[in-house]
């Protein structure tokens, strides 16, 4: 690949990638535009403005963008419509929220004529796929640069001492190895590595940011009520709220009763397994809720036809493929399927669970009528239960006169 003349870095303002933005300029000698998401992290993100001047950067060329309205309307919600888990009990917080910066990554280098973007994920993860594939949908010709997978800084050790020769500032508390990493946005925290290493060993407790344990929750439950419009929550507690505030929301009451902790050994896209510590305390009341609400709304056939396909759609968030032709086509089924998906959930919070107690919708296929156990009024005749029983029992006498039943 030839030299680019201007890059547009992923840039958090840490240690790692204020590496990595003067590893540009001295490996490159190119100019250097930084891009940083407010993503929800609940990081102040000032800091990366100074560290960027810093190093060097002209106002002109530093990003520094609120996407969190974004992020949850275009990214999580069309998501969570779908209900989707990554191998049963993943809710894609990392994942979902890559596809986003590689847009805004693709953008600004079009906007300021850049020819190249880098970002710092490591050769053995997940998110340099979902980075690059998300960069190549939006622009085949774009070039990108993963000094990870470029480098010899091996070691945390190599790292400081090149940072160190180049005039890089390290802090004090970054000169030992971190106890383990976290990725953070609105829909959750992810952390592993070092302590997190062995599957065998529970996480302490200092691994958990947003949420209490649930035994140290508070004793009396808490119920909410969310608002849902077509697959999308609108409203807690009957107050409208944008898609961010939902999302905050919700993450304060999650958070506060323990709920939405992981514990996950997962199968990365490049064929290895690692271990995270999640929490999305916001999102697993949001995922209940939401199957709470399409239980009343939608119809046997669409459900199930949705919870085969889930699987699918969940992984092609996990491996990167938020751009490809495949998950717009699932999107237009799920999000079809959510057109009468609208009323109001009530949910019981408690030492770490969310549990659905109540839905009520104007959509709402439920009918007492039919499944009362008191007098029906003739709504539904159960002698037509026995030739339906019959017929579909047809092939299975069949079978078992052939001897062929099991």
């Amino acid at each position: 690949m030839s030299k680019p003349s201007k890059v547009v870095l992923a840039y958090s303002g840490g240690l790692d990638t204020s590496i990595i933005l003067k590893w540009l300029q001295v490996e490159y000698g190119c100019e250097v535009v930084t891009f940083t998401a407010d993503l929800g992290q609940g990081e102040e993100l000032g800091p990366a403005r100074d560290k960027a001047r810093l190093m060097g950067i002209p106002e002109e060329n530093i990003f520094i963008e609120d996407v969190r309205e974004e992020f949850v309307r275009d990214f999580v919600f069309p998501m969570f419509r779908a209900n989707a888990v990554y191998e049963g009990l993943y809710l894609l917080g990392t994942s979902i929220a890559r596809p986003l910066i590689s847009k805004r990554l693709v953008e600004i280098a079009a906007q300021t004529g850049a020819d190249a973007i880098a970002h710092g994920a490591t050769g053995k993860g997940n998110d340099q796929v979902r980075f690059e594939l998300a960069a190549y949908a939006l622009n085949p010709e774009i070039k990108v640069i993963a000094p990870w997978r470029e480098w010899d800084l091996t070691s945390r050790t190599r790292l400081i001492e090149w940072a160190e020769k180049h005039q890089v500032p390290v802090p004090k508390d970054k000169r030992g190895e971190a106890p383990f990493s976290v990725d953070a946005n609105l829909l959750h925290t992810s952390s592993e590595g070092k302590v997190l290493e062995d599957p065998a060993v529970e996480a302490p407790a200092y691994v958990y940011q947003r949420t209490v344990a649930p035994e140290e929750a508070p004793d009396t439950p808490e119920y909410v009520e969310i608002g849902f419009e077509r697959g999308d929550a609108v409203s807690i507690n009957g107050e409208a709220l944008s898609p961010a505030a939902v999302l905050t929301r919700l993450n304060e009451l999650g958070g506060k009763h323990g709920i939405g902790r992981l514990d996950l050994v997962e199968g990365r896209y490049v064929g290895m397994k690692s271990r995270g510590i999640y929490e999305t305390p916001g999102g697993t009341i949001l995922l209940a809720a939401h199957r709470g609400i399409e239980s009343i709304t939608l119809d046997r056939g669409a459900a199930h036809l949705k919870d085969e396909l889930m699987p699918r759609y969940a992984e092609l968030i996990y491996f990167g493929y938020w751009f490809s032709p495949e998950r717009e086509m699932l999107q237009a089924l799920i999000d079809k399927s959510q057109e009468h998906v609208s009323g109001t959930v009530r949910l019981k919070l408690y030492k770490g669970s969310a549990d659905v107690v109540g839905r009520w919708s104007d959509q709402s296929l439920y009918s007492e009528q039919h499944v009362t156990f008191e007098d029906d009024a003739g709504a539904y005749d159960q002698k037509d239960a026995a030739g339906f029983i019959k017929i579909n029992a047809l092939r299975l006498r069949l079978l078992a006169n052939q001897g062929r039943s099991n």
